[in-house]
């Protein structure tokens, strides 16, 4: 049985790196043929992707959720399955699957599942932008969330996790409430928000959970809405997050749906991005959906 092994080297601070040989061997141990996928950036592990599936039993991705969104984009709606294993900052999809933490342990599930016919399926969401369409597995963030994404993306300087507590507070002095305009399966909602999240998993941001509910096999997506707060409201209420009880404040709002539409709805809703899985998606307006059962995966339900 042949299987495609995609590698961020990058991921986890050298996590994937050293995890690399190790993994390797356990897969070829199980009995499976390796093909590994040469892949310098996004980009190409999109298209190293798309050019093996259909021909692989499974893609293995050995990094974090940037490189399972990566994978996803080719794996979406077919027959081949992902095998996540967890090397990243976040690993928020392993999490949500039940995917054994440690990467080895990851790979011996995924062969043990291959081998013996195993899979599961679990729901994606599906994003049109102007900028075109994204799939997705596990959060898109839009206001403050992705504000502060744009301005990590942007800075050369500090690097690693450090460039985030930086954009964090310049975002913080720059807060505001933002107008958009939110339809839910069709109904519309003109708001004031901080952000606003769309899960099709719980978890974002390495285990903060965002949307606490979420389940990518009901078919829905869950919608946490955070509306005007104050700077010091936002900073008490984050460490909620890490349980989910942050659902609980007054600015909190929650709703479930098929379809999420989101528009600037007035001058402080203009130039707001879309982010998914830790990774860019595209500008406003931004159409969401989600598809039941896209994605095949094995490794799964471990923890």
């Amino acid at each position: 049985m042949r299987v495609a092994l995609l590698v961020n080297a990058a991921a986890g601070r050298g996590r994937a790196t050293a995890a690399h040989g190790p993994v390797r061997a356990a897969l070829t141990a199980a009995g499976l043929e390796v093909h590994e996928l040469a892949a310098t950036d996004r980009t190409a592990a999109e298209a190293a992707v798309r050019a093996v599936a259909g021909s692989v039993a499974a893609v293995v991705v050995l990094g974090g959720d940037g490189a399972v969104h990566a994978a996803v984009q080719g794996l979406a709606g077919t027959g081949t399955a992902l095998a996540v294993l967890p090397a990243g900052t976040g690993d928020d999809l392993a999490l949500a699957l039940g995917v054994p933490a440690d990467p080895v342990a990851a790979a011996r599930a995924a062969a043990a599942d291959l081998l013996a016919g195993r899979s599961a399926r679990v729901d994606l969401g599906r994003t049109s932008t102007p900028d075109g369409d994204r799939w997705w597995a596990t959060v898109l963030c839009c206001g403050f969330d992705s504000l502060v994404s744009d301005r990590a993306d942007r800075l050369t300087w500090p690097t690693g996790r450090r460039r985030y507590d930086v954009a964090i507070v310049a975002e913080l002095a720059r807060l505001r409430p933002r107008a958009v305009r939110l339809t839910l399966d069709g109904v519309a909602h003109e708001l004031e928000v901080t952000l606003v999240a769309v899960g099709n998993t719980a978890c974002y941001g390495g285990g903060l959970r965002m949307c606490p509910d979420a389940d990518p096999r009901d078919g829905l997506l869950d919608v946490t809405v955070i509306g005007p707060v104050t700077r010091r409201d936002l900073v008490r209420t984050r460490p909620r997050l890490a349980d989910g009880s942050h659902v609980a404040h007054p600015a909190v709002r929650t709703h479930r749906a098929a379809e999420v539409v989101l528009e600037p709805a007035g001058p402080t809703g203009e130039g707001l991005t879309a982010w998914a899985d830790g990774e860019p998606v595209g500008p406003l307006p931004a159409r969401t959906v989600v598809v039941p059962g896209a994605l095949v995966v094995v490794g799964t339900g471990r923890r």
